[in-house]
């Protein structure tokens, strides 16, 4: 039980307590009540505003309600103080040992410490990467890869049962050019000069594998062949040539999704008609014309009917049409489709992680949903913003192998997997980033990831020089969960176990924000403070984590080391970044 939790349940059973005593009604059910860490350390360990949340029902000022809660919390050993402030907040202050007891819970639970039960089991389906097939994972996409499975990893320590997938468009225009060009690299690999790339193909040498592939299997079975017979089966080959690339690239950082949804599937497989007959037995299709587009001069504007879906319903700025003049379904559709299929599924949490150009797609979605699960599932979009890559500040534009983007394959060679994902998760991802291949490899303390990797070592370099001092036995997890903690009890010391304790706290609002890189900088923030006291050891011989004359002292402080890792380990799992033993 985090301290949190632990605190919590306190305040309820001494609340219940004086107002029995105190003869006030309290409200049922108990509305929500910060329990949190005070943004002054000066204020206390833990603060809270129980006592103003139950004002009206108890039909009592809230200062006099806290100071009635304060009196009650006087007997209790677990606090030192318990103070009223302002209108009616609490600050707390908990006894030295009740933060020793947060230190054995951590090495109890190890990398599990922070997980919370915050979504019940709820099946949440996150979908991110989703780039089309025609082309290599670069920049671009390395953000919103890294943020949604970060997000993942997150929601799943927050207690949702994550489905993580990715959905492509394999039937749009695009991917008859991905063809085309194969096509062409194709014939290019039998020997035949193909001289520049038209305009209009995709350019870039990475399609040469692909077209060297289709030879290798198909050998010239398509040479000389009218478009209309090569182009299904060369275009079917590119998209699962470039899939394939795709994954494995993902792969580099770590990333693989549970499941693959493609757009050709949900037409071609009868699903969009399904919509459609849904929404129109709700009485929500009809034909109708719609107004000229918004702040666009259209003398010439000729409204046309069209199948229009009554999207206005359900909060859209206007209806939408499901098909174009022509008969065929609109662009939409394949989409609202796509999702219906995860309603049909079970699932009433969606979360979809696309590129800032995507800004209307949400608008587009909700009403569909909305009407196709009788408002009982929800979709959140994220929009995360562009990436700008620099090498010692000046700006990359070329790619050696596209040549004109970026891969991610290219980043994880120059920087490694570990440092692209955690120097990505360094900023919110609705803010645009500027990676720079310098500052990430830099060692130095202004490198987040080295730092906290940094202090993980530190950690495993301490514990190999207990292992030679005091035996395997001796700082075993087992010994050190029962070793006396009392000798922890300097400021730093408990200051870093209260940063310890905060883990659960950050997890559950990281998970409720949707903001992973809190992670980041909470973990840090822990770093810094185990490095503070690594260099205070080194200039007082008394502060050092391993003093061989004194072993309890020893022991108490690699049980803190202990702590310091393990709930650095936890958060970079929650990252995708594996904590390092050494520093090369």
């Amino acid at each position: 039980m985090s301290i949190y939790t632990k605190i919590r349940a306190v305040l309820l059973e001494k609340l219940a307590t004086a107002a029995k005593a105190k003869d006030w009604a309290l409200p049922d059910p108990m509305p929500a009540f910060t329990v949190e860490k005070p943004r002054d350390p000066k204020h206390g360990d833990i603060a809270t505003n129980i006592a103003m949340v139950v004002t009206r029902a108890a039909g009592a000022p809230p200062r006099a309600i806290a100071e009635a809660l304060a009196q009650a919390l006087k007997e209790d050993k677990r606090l030192t103080a318990a103070e009223v402030a302002g209108p009616g907040f609490l600050n707390l202050r908990l006894a030295v040992r009740e933060w020793h007891e947060q230190l054995r819970l951590v090495l109890r639970e190890g990398v599990d410490f922070g997980g919370n039960d915050l979504g019940g089991g709820e099946r949440v389906n996150i979908e991110y990467v989703s780039a089309n097939p025609t082309g290599p994972m670069h920049a671009g996409h390395v953000r919103g890869a890294v943020f949604g499975d970060a997000l993942a990893n997150l929601m799943q320590k927050s207690g949702y049962k994550v489905t993580r997938r990715y959905y492509f468009n394999d039937a749009g225009a695009q991917v008859d050019v991905l063809a085309r060009t194969v096509y062409l690299r194709y014939r290019e690999a039998l020997g035949e000069d193909i001289g520049e790339i038209p305009a209009g193909l995709y350019p870039g040498e990475y399609l040469k594998p692909v077209g060297a592939k289709l030879a290798g299997s198909h050998g010239r079975k398509w040479l000389g062949r009218p478009e209309a017979e090569w182009l299904a089966p060369v275009r079917d080959f590119a998209v699962a040539g470039m899939m394939q690339e795709i994954r494995d690239d993902l792969r580099l950082i770590g990333i693989r999704h549970d499941v693959f949804t493609n757009e050709r599937e949900v037409i071609e497989n009868g699903t969009l008609d399904r919509v459609f007959k849904l929404l129109e037995d709700k009485g929500l299709i009809y034909v109708g014309t719609l107004p000229p587009p918004k702040g666009k001069e259209m003398e010439d504007w000729t409204p046309h009917p069209l199948v229009l879906f009554r999207s206005s319903r359900f909060g859209d700025s206007v209806d939408r049409p499901l098909k174009k003049r022509d008969g065929h379904w609109a662009y939409i559709m394949p989409d609202i489709a796509y999702h219906y299929t995860m309603i049909a599924e079970g699932y009433r949490r969606m979360i979809n992680v696309l590129g800032a150009d995507h800004g209307g797609y949400l608008e587009r979605m909700r009403p569909a949903i909305a009407a196709l699960s009788d408002g009982k599932a929800r979709l959140d979009v994220l929009f995360c913003a562009m990436v700008k890559v620099f090498n010692h500040g000046e700006l990359v534009k070329l790619s050696k192998r596209s040549g004109n983007i970026i891969t991610l394959r290219e980043m994880v060679e120059e920087v490694g997997a570990d440092s692209l994902r955690f120097t990505i998760l360094t900023r919110s991802f609705d803010t645009p980033f500027e990676f720079d291949f310098a500052k990430v490899k830099e060692q130095s303390r202004d490198n987040p990831v080295f730092y906290i990797q940094y202090a993980h070592a530190r950690g495993c370099s301490v514990l190999r020089h207990a292992r030679d001092m005091f035996g395997d036995s001796a700082i075993s997890d087992a010994a050190l969960l029962k070793a006396d903690l009392s000798p922890l009890t300097s400021g730093d010391e408990t200051g870093l176990i209260r940063a310890l304790a905060d883990w659960p706290k950050v997890v559950e609002s990281a998970a409720i924000a949707r903001e992973p890189h809190r992670v980041s900088f909470y973990l840090y923030e822990v770093a810094s403070l185990f490095h503070a006291l690594w260099n205070k050891g080194k200039d007082d011989s008394k502060l050092r984590f391993l003093i061989e004359d004194d072993r309890a002292a020893s022991l108490a402080r690699l049980a803190l080391i202990k702590g310091m890792m393990r709930v650095i380990a936890s958060g970079l799992a929650v990252i995708g970044v594996k904590p390092v033993e050494e520093m090369r």
